[in-house]
């Protein structure tokens, strides 16, 4: 019995969610580690100048290192891009447009550049589209786009290529 023909139906039901890319997350931590660096200087002033115990000091740094933790495990938590079988949805990209949407919306797929960024453009039917920066999602991009195109092509009754 071949169960082959079913193999690219059940990849198109499974959920993938992908992360920001390192490069994005890196930046993140540093203005992270910016303003923590701030909040520690000024602790830092306000703890001498008002000769409060050098406890108090001490929980600051320890509550600081616990917010580098968090922030890490967040920003490797956080999904700029979630899609199903039913469709995408795109968080934490500033001017993406429309930020989700159902495959059988979808127009069509796009790679062009964007103020000089390589981007994918999912065109929907109604006019509308979502315009997502490729180098901000961690992976591979032309992988991202195939993905993508699997996907519209399952949705629109297409069978993909084998």
């Amino acid at each position: 019995m071949n169960h082959q023909p079913s193999a690219p139906e059940s990849a198109d039901s499974a959920k993938h969610a992908y992360a920001f890319a390192p490069a994005i997350r890196a930046r993140f931590m540093g203005l992270g580690l910016i303003l923590l660096g701030l909040v520690l200087v000024i602790a830092t002033i306000v703890v001498s100048a008002l000769h409060l115990p050098l406890a108090i000091m001490i929980v600051i740094v320890v509550l600081a290192v616990v917010f580098v933790f968090a922030l890490g495990t967040w920003l490797g938590r956080i999904k700029v891009l979630t899609i199903d079988e039913l469709g995408y949805q795109v968080r934490g990209v500033r001017g993406v447009g429309t930020p989700k949407a159902r495959w059988t919306d979808v127009h069509d797929l796009q790679t062009s550049a964007v103020a000089g960024a390589r981007c994918m453009v999912i065109r929907l039917r109604d006019g509308a589209s979502s315009t997502l920066p490729v180098d901000v999602v961690a992976g591979d991009p032309e992988e991202l786009v195939k993905e993508i195109r699997r996907r519209l092509n399952h949705a629109h009754g297409k069978r993909a290529a084998s």
